[in-house]
């Protein structure tokens, strides 16, 4: 199927089992009818006409019971065998999609859609995902919501002061841009839109019953062929404010209409777009639509400020008219389906009165270039959440940014023929890094470069005077050795104030806002409380020297939208309350933890003791492994004790054979007569396994002894003698004669391997006898010859360590061994207590959370979890200060150290020095 096709099925899907959990079985905005929810949906999974009874029980009651739906979306036919597949494909397909929405994760019944644009985030989503395959390269992509969130807030929604304020989106896709203008706006507005494709009208319809904007009048349409919003005279119905992202440099505009006998006469005055090229098209619609104190702003691509032909008469009619009230240039690669930059013009009809009343230096258009404010994520860019705050603020401030924003007058456009390109109104281009020839010369660095950094001079005036002294006018030497520059700043007074300020500025904004944190609760709205507590860490921070306000804010909504946010949620649905929950099950542990105040959070409060002893034991742990690395890598390698190259990191196993092998060469060369002997007893020891495996492999054993092994297929001791003794009873209670089982009396379960057993008696129950006579004997033997065997080793074990001490071949090899063992040793005590004391902190641990009361789970989550990171993050830029002031010296201090004099001397002296060896050598360089 299609992406554009599959994306339907799942956002119907998503806004059943939205609307089910929000209002099945209550009264609100939309009505569920009986039998008609989503969890009744899920009883038709398996059923083999499951597509005809959603169609038919579930989408089609739910349309029709509520005014506004029916006739206003295009239902999916969720029986279509062409899209879904026949019989049990599509039984198998839609079931499985029923299952996917029955994950926990997507239970809607306490999500706010006033904070959440839910159908709005899934459509992009699947836009973003599958916008190649869909093959909407130009035509019709979404607004991401950073994009739609400025457009909200630089037309002056907030200035609604009754439900009539209306604003329309001729393009307005699945309605999401028409919805973040709504949320900016004080009160509820009305709102418009028109949409061509009839499926993404459907979409936008149910996304604004979704967040309570009901009433909102979608049409569907070609916008530029046949606007569907008129008044009762035939008129283009016009707004109080317009918004809209129209299809980038559409070829067939004019299909429908005749441009210059346009009805609405949109084109009149203005020129007509070029055929091929409909983006002016668009933006002369919206002008249009626009009531006479309204504003309107839209995306356009580059290419609408520069272009030539028709599309310059049409730019310059709109310049000279003061239509235009400002441009702002965006990051390239914002949108989906198309990586082109592209740019917001932003018309104002109020503001075009208002300039024909100023004088002409007066008269002109704000323009901004913000293309240089994103951040990459994946293959697309976006804008960060400073990003949009600068755009908004710089931009309804008409505030002149250097290398940023500044108003043009319109003298200086019409000077440049009414180009609008950004590059020819604001140089973003950094200041060029000049060489000075001088300094290279005579040395010094240039004063010119120092005093640049007047900004740091400023607030680290006495720094300067350490670092600096004039070597002569207009160059200066840097007095501190080059590598303790950052040293000498760092631990300046100044510096330190400095840094002393920062950190109360944040002390300041964490106590302003602590106590509204504290207050979150079930009529907590998030997107609320966000703005409050971060307009409020921008005012601490504005106008501070050296630091970037925005970036301080960055910080802050890094961190809303990564934790806090979800944290806040979990408040409002639960309080403040530490819920624990299994997040790891197995056969041997059960791992629990909370997801508002992790483990770590009430470890650190309340047992940091605990944790310092096992994070002490861990360093030591580690401290015993790199040193036992360190002494396998000294002694590893050809001609070393360990000279595999397969071995990476040796074993207790590994060691132990290299250390009797190192130990039995010393023996041999020390002590050879005990060593000897003790040999011989080895090579008896063998001999008697060999006999013993010839047992194992003859017929014998599966005649009498495989039958006595165990579960393992190993023959056991026990087994043995417990089937002589049943054997020796057999044989008393047999009608065999008195004297053989007079040789049977003597037997007891164990020391038969010891008699003097009689062997070759022909009965079957004596030939068994005699096999595990021999076993056993053998084993005994073993058993005795091992023992023997082990104490010879450790007496010349014991002989060894005593002259070990002594040098001598061998011996340096064997201490080394037994300083690995002994490290091995340590390294496992280690871990055996570090397991004890995490095992006894865990339940120290989940003891505490039964304890925790309100005011203690605010003091964790607030001050423990939230204050410490957004604490962390800005410390970490204002380190970045001194970074930045450092770095930059050090590259002057290296760039003029050597001059060209310097390097003569030198290049001189080598000379020298290359003529004396050739002298020597009997040679004379001419």
């Amino acid at each position: 199927m299609d992406a554009s096709q599959y994306k339907d099925y799942v956002l119907t899907m998503l806004f059943v089992k939205y609307i089910s959990d929000k209002y099945a079985g209550k009264e609100g905005l939309i009505t569920i009818p009986e039998g008609a929810s989503f969890e009744d949906m899920v009883a038709l999974k398996g059923q083999k006409d499951i597509g005809d009874k959603i169609n038919k029980q579930i989408i089609r009651p739910i349309f029709k019971e509520n005014t506004g739906l029916e006739g206003e979306v295009e239902l999916v036919d969720f029986n279509d065998d062409d899209k879904l597949g026949s019989d049990k494909e599509k039984v198998d397909l839609l079931s499985n999609l029923i299952s996917i929405f029955e994950n926990p994760a997507l239970n809607f019944k306490n999500n706010r859609a006033e904070d959440d644009d839910i159908l709005g985030d899934a459509y992009e989503f699947l836009m973003r995902h599958f916008a190649t395959e869909s093959g909407k390269s130009k035509g019709q992509f979404y607004t991401p919501a950073e994009v739609s969130r400025v457009l909200a807030q630089i037309i002056g929604v907030n200035e609604a002061s009754t439900s009539d304020f209306s604003v329309y989106d001729p393009t307005c896709g699945s309605g999401s841009l028409l919805l973040k203008v709504a949320g900016e706006a004080d009160k509820h507005i009305t709102l418009y839109g028109q949409e061509k494709d009839n499926s993404v009208k459907s979409l936008a319809v149910m996304n604004m019953w979704m967040h309570g904007y009901e009433d909102a009048t979608i049409k569907k349409g070609n916008t530029i062929a046949k606007p569907e919003h008129k008044e009762k005279d035939g008129k283009l119905k016009r707004f109080d404010r317009v918004v809209a992202n129209p299809p980038f440099s559409i070829k067939n505009w004019s299909q429908g209409i005749t441009p210059l006998e346009d009805e609405f006469k949109r084109f009149k005055g203005f020129g007509v777009p070029p055929e091929k090229n409909g983006d002016f098209a668009f933006l002369l619609h919206i002008i249009a639509s626009l009531k006479n104190t309204g504003k309107g702003a839209v995306i356009l691509p580059h290419g609408v400020l520069f272009r030539g032909n028709a599309e310059a008469t049409i730019r310059e009619n709109l310049i000279r008219r003061k239509l235009i009230k400002g441009i702002i240039g965006l990051p390239a690669n914002l949108f989906y389906g198309t990586g082109i930059p592209a740019c917001i013009v932003v018309i104002d009809k109020q503001n075009a009165k208002d300039q024909e009343e100023l004088p002409p230096e007066k008269q002109g258009i704000f323009m901004m270039d913000a293309s240089k404010g994103f951040i990459k994520d994946g293959n697309k860019n976006r804008l960060r959440e400073q990003d949009i705050h600068k755009i908004v603020d710089v931009f309804n401030a008409q505030k002149n940014t250097p290398k940023y924003a500044r108003f043009v007058p319109l003298a200086q456009i019409e000077a440049n023929e009414f180009n609008l390109n950004i590059p020819r109104y604001i140089d973003t281009q950094d200041d060029e890094d000049i060489q000075d020839l001088d300094a290279h010369l005579n040395g010094g660095i240039p004063n010119r470069d120092i005093n640049n950094l007047k900004d740091y001079w400023e607030v680290y005036p006495s720094i300067k005077t350490q670092l600096f002294e004039e070597c002569r006018p207009e160059y200066s030497s840097l007095k501190t050795d080059i590598n303790q520059i950052k040293e000498a700043i760092t631990d300046h007074e100044e510096f330190k104030k400095y840094q002393a300020q920062m950190d109360s500025l944040f002390v300041n904004w964490r106590q302003s806002v602590t106590p509204i944190l504290k207050e979150i609760n079930i009529d907590t709205a998030p997107k609320k409380l966000i703005h409050e507590i971060a307009e409020d860490l921008l005012t601490e921070y504005t106008g501070k020297a050296l630091v970037d306000r925005y970036d301080m804010y960055q910080h802050l909504m890094d961190y809303w939208l990564d934790v806090m946010k979800d944290d806040t949620y979990m408040i409002i649905e639960d309080g403040w309350v530490a819920k624990l929950k299994i997040v790891k099950e197995t056969k041997r542990e059960v791992v629990y933890d909370c997801e508002l105040v992790p483990k770590y959070l009430v470890v650190n409060r309340y047992f940091p003791e605990d944790r310092d002893a096992i994070q002490e034991m861990e360093a030591a742990q580690e401290v015993k492994e790199n040193e036992l690395l360190s002494v396998f890598e000294e002694h590893s390698g050809e001609e070393s004790i360990f000279d595999d190259p397969n071995i990476n990191k040796p074993s207790k196993g590994e060691i132990e054979s290299k250390l009797s092998e190192y130990q039995e060469l010393a023996m041999s060369a020390y002590f050879p007569e005990s060593f000897n002997l003790y040999k011989k007893d080895q090579e008896r020891l063998e001999d008697l396994q060999s006999e013993q495996k010839e047992i194992e492999s003859s017929d014998d054993y599966g005649l009498y002894l495989e039958k006595l092994t165990n579960s393992k297929g190993k023959l056991v001791k026990g087994n043995l003698q417990e089937r002589v003794l049943e054997l020796k009873s057999i044989i008393l209670k047999s009608d065999l004669p008195t004297n053989l089982k007079d040789m049977v009396e003597p037997l007891k379960k164990s020391g038969f391997e010891k008699l003097n057993w009689q062997k070759g008696i022909q009965d079957p129950r004596f030939n068994e006898l005699d096999v595990l006579y021999n076993y056993l004997s053998l084993s005994s033997q073993q058993s005795q010859l091992s023992r023997e065997i082990n104490k010879k080793r450790a007496l010349l074990v014991e002989e060894i360590d005593k002259k070990k001490s002594q040098k001598g071949e061998y011996f340096n090899e064997i201490l080394v061994l037994e300083n690995m063992l002994t490290l091995l040793e340590e390294i496992s005590d280690l871990k055996s207590q570090i397991q004890l004391g995490k095992y006894e902190l865990e339940k120290k641990t989940l003891m505490k959370y039964k304890e925790l009361t309100k005011e203690d789970v605010q003091v964790l989550v607030i001050d423990d979890k939230w204050m410490s990171t957004i604490f962390h993050s800005i410390e970490a830029e204002i380190d970045e200060i001194s970074q930045r002031l450092s770095g930059r010296i050090k590259t002057l201090a290296e760039r003029y150290e050597k001059t060209l004099g310097n390097i003569d001397e030198k290049v001189q002296e080598l000379e020298e020095e290359v003529n004396g060896h050739l002298l020597k050598m009997g040679l004379t360089w001419g």
